[in-house]
């Protein structure tokens, strides 16, 4: 009997035999009659216990086959048919523990999926100006190359480098803030100092451009200033490349009770309604994408403000071209 295996089942048993033992003969010195009312009661209650415990066994057992099987893969399985008490408080945890390793299966399928497409995604993202540079060098290596040429050469090698070193820098920085090893610090700060900030490196390529970059804010913000400063800038650089010569790109920041909210508007031709849902995803590039974006800088934007419990989102302007609105809440959302 698998029951007797159980070595406290034996100790149980043992005591309970010596204890009707002691109690039937006592009984018997008693009375006779007495004695074996004692005797009996004891089998009786001996057997009742045996009855179930072996019937406790038999739901543990069948229970530890449940998991098993979903150990196993099982996936169709469910725990009930069990009632109130202890049995069905291990019930109810595990299956908590079960939905909750099942969760973290498709999770971690998930990230494999998601692992496998940016790699293969970074693979064609590189693998497009490596073969540029290998053109490149390979003309440069013509000694008969007329100096004009190799100069010219020399700038779309730098150029070229220059994305990838930019590319790779973009993703190492969204490896950290996925992994949450990036430190992020909250810093109370006016808010033109951070548009300003953000906007510094692009003064030069607006007025190439002939573009009209207006910066206007009021208030404060409280957020991380370098990190914070690089998603603004990913954006408003959006929108310069979606921006024709001699359009205009306009930063508004306020402060409300709730939030600090900065909003970049562009008078280019808008987000197609097909790319809106998909704008901040990794390496996808809409419609109107230039050949030299590789779709990541949005995609860091967003992951740079959600990191601090921030939103930002893009729709299409009233009146024409692309709006991204990024908060930056005072509670929690």
């Amino acid at each position: 009997m698998k029951l007797l295996r159980n070595p406290e089942i034996r100790r149980l048993l043992l005591i309970l035999g010596v204890i009707c033992a002691c109690a039937t003969i006592a009984a018997f010195i008693w009375n006779v009659g007495f004695g074996i009312f004692t005797l009996v009661l004891c089998l009786a209650l001996i057997t009742v216990f045996l009855i179930f415990t072996h019937n406790r066994y038999k739901r543990l057992a069948a229970l530890s086959d449940t998991v098993n099987r979903i150990l196993h893969g099982d996936n169709s399985l469910s725990f009930d048919g069990y009632d109130e008490g202890e049995l069905g408080v291990l019930q109810s945890e595990l299956y908590k523990m079960t939905v909750r390793l099942r969760e973290q299966q498709q999770a971690l399928l998930d990230d494999k999926i998601f692992l496998a497409d940016s790699i293969a995604d970074i693979s064609h993202q590189i693998r497009t100006p490596l073969t540029s540079i290998n053109l490149i060098v390979s003309l440069l290596d013509d000694p008969d190359l007329p100096e004009q040429t190799r100069e010219q050469h020399m700038r779309e090698l730098y150029m070229l480098l220059g994305r990838i070193d930019w590319l790779i820098t973009a993703l190492l920085k969204i490896s950290k803030l996925d992994a949450g090893t990036a430190p992020l610090s909250a810093q109370t700060m006016p808010l033109q100092v951070l548009i300003d900030r953000s906007a510094a490196p692009l003064q030069v390529p607006t007025e190439l451009r002939g573009q009209q970059l207006c910066l206007r804010a009021e208030g404060q913000v409280t957020c991380d200033p370098a990190w914070t400063a690089e998603a603004l800038g990913n954006i408003i650089k959006n929108c310069m490349e979606h921006t024709p010569e001699g359009g205009s790109i306009r930063v508004d920041a306020k402060e409300t009770a709730l939030y600090s909210e900065i909003t970049v508007t562009d008078s280019g031709c808008g987000i197609d309604e097909e790319d809106l849902p998909h704008l901040f995803e990794r390496f996808y590039k809409g419609k109107h994408s230039s050949d030299a974006g590789f779709g990541i800088g949005l995609a860091l934007a967003r992951t740079i403000v959600t990191a601090q419990n921030g939103t930002l989102k893009a729709q299409n302007a009233p009146e024409g071209g692309a709006r991204f609105i990024m908060r930056f809440y005072k509670g929690t959302v």
